[in-house]
């Protein structure tokens, strides 16, 4: 090994650890292409009477479990270690996604839907959330302990790039298990004609879409999940953990062959003057830190991208202008292709340039969307184009660049706690957003859109006043940052 360390380690360690990413995008984006044959099998019960209400709690069910698991993050990353809790993500993704396929286990006649199988399958999908919501706060964390200064934003930026690509995976395996099996009933339900399906009638027409299509959709993700938990067990902890808890020794191991020896040795003393000094309460470094690591989480959300990414067939579809699953599947490769923009800039340009361009970016996008809307005439095609810019905007900007800034904006001894925290309000963010979208939409898209653009521009306006530039700095530069701002304050 050279003293410059094992490029090819480190590459190893994150592939592993941005796997969570890619769970994370495949859960919460697989519900896209299974929630119409779902809706319609629970509209076939004959001892509850399933709501668009219901429906809208159940296709964002899994959210809950991202809040609850982000929340409880930082206590089992800093009790039990980042690996180990990543490992825990992993269970939840797998027993969440054979129980989503297979709601009826043990309990229930298969294929009869009723309310207490419907409580079954949103116990399971909250389950996926936990590890959706766990991964989301301990994959950056993870990648931004083990990373090298140097490397740590386009590392980080992977996560988001799995996250993405997860996404697309996903859109690809609902388009093929799809296929052709669309059938009347699918298309009546498209246009709410809810009256048509019942228990009589789905067990005489046999519906690939309803009976079986949305299972294979959700089973689908046991295959990356259970990859990612036996690969966890192949990585190491992170040395910031290790040092943390009095394992010096092993610490050292892990920097050796990311960094090489003389390296390490300098990172590791780093390291222990600032997570030797004392245990820190979450406020230590005042309370700036903390609001700002929040508001980076709220923004990355109240600006309205994942109603996107949750509603994006229906939203083409009322655009008029063509086949809605091939164009979320073109939104999917541009998000890709934008991702990559952040991943190779983020170290050449810094944060803060890559989120207010960002934000204009899609300021100007939900702009176009509002005004396809609202304008009489205007074609279509302004209003796709208008998602596209607003969504390749996120892809570059918000959607990678937040994280990595998450993952290192907080000194070592709070840094668990105060992640927790910013990505449970990321979650609650979600929510609301996921919540409030069909509503506002169905009400003014003109309306939603314009308000998106709005809080577009108020974020690039926060991180110019707030946000510090971390693009260079070391974890361990951040305690002296915000002990100095403390100071000033």
């Amino acid at each position: 090994m050279s003293d410059k360390g094992s490029k090819s380690y480190l590459f190893s360690i994150v592939l592993v650890a941005v796997l969570g990413g890619l769970l994370f995008g495949y859960d919460t984006a697989v519900i896209s292409g299974a929630e119409r044959g779902l809706q319609a099998f629970f509209m076939g019960a004959k001892d509850f009477t399933y709501t668009t209400f219901l429906h809208g709690f159940t296709s964002s069910s899994a959210l809950i479990g991202c809040i609850i698991g982000s929340a409880f993050s930082g206590y089992f990353a800093n009790k039990y270690g980042r690996k180990k809790t990543l490992f825990i993500a992993g269970i939840c993704f797998f027993l969440s996604a054979a129980g989503s396929y297979y709601p009826e286990f043990l309990f229930f006649e298969k294929g009869v839907p009723t309310k207490d199988l419907l409580i079954a399958f949103n116990l399971y999908r909250v389950l996926g959330g936990l590890g959706v919501g766990t991964a989301s706060a301990i994959c950056p964390m993870y990648i931004a302990e083990i990373a090298p200064a140097e490397r740590r934003g386009a590392l980080v930026s992977w996560n988001q790039f799995a996250i993405i690509f997860g996404q697309l995976v996903v859109y690809f395996v609902n388009l093929v298990i799809l296929g052709d099996h669309i059938a009347p009933k699918m298309e009546a339900l498209a246009e709410g004609i809810n009256e048509i399906v019942n228990g009589a009638a789905l067990a005489a027409d046999g519906n690939w879409s309803i009976t079986t299509g949305w299972r294979l959709m959700f089973g689908s993700e046991c295959v990356p999940a259970a990859l990612f938990t036996i690969l966890i067990l192949l990585v190491p902890e992170t040395p910031r953990y290790l040092a943390m808890t009095g394992k010096g020794d092993k610490a050292l191991k892990v920097l050796t062959k990311i960094n090489g020896e003389s390296k390490a040795q300098q990172i590791l003393s780093d390291i222990k003057n600032t997570v030797t000094e004392k245990k820190e309460k979450l406020l230590t470094y005042g309370g700036l830190v903390i609001f700002i690591g929040i508001m980076l989480s709220v923004f990355q959300q109240i600006v309205g991208i994942n109603a996107v990414l949750y509603y994006a067939p229906r939203i083409f579809e009322s655009l008029g202008m063509g086949d809605p699953m091939f164009q979320t599947v073109l939104m999917g490769v541009v998000n890709i292709s934008f991702t990559l923009v952040a991943i190779f800039t983020v170290e050449k340009l810094g944060r803060r340039p890559l989120l207010i361009t960002g934000s204009l970016g899609m300021a100007v996008g939900a702009l176009g969307v509002a005004l396809a809307d609202i304008v009489p005439g205007l074609p279509g095609i302004i209003g796709v184009i208008s998602v596209m810019i607003y969504s390749a905007s996120f892809m570059f900007s918000w959607g990678p660049i937040c994280w990595v800034l998450i993952s290192e904006i907080f000194p070592n001894t709070i840094r668990g706690g105060a992640v927790a925290i910013a990505v449970a309000f990321q979650w609650i963010s979600n929510f609301a957003v996921s919540a409030s979208f069909v509503p506002m939409y169905t009400w003014s898209p003109g309306f939603t859109y314009g308000l998106y653009c709005v809080f577009c521009i108020i974020a690039a306006v926060f991180v110019w006043k707030l946000v510090p530039e971390t693009k260079g700095k070391t974890l361990e530069d951040m305690t002296a940052l915000w002990k100095e701002r403390g100071r000033k304050n």
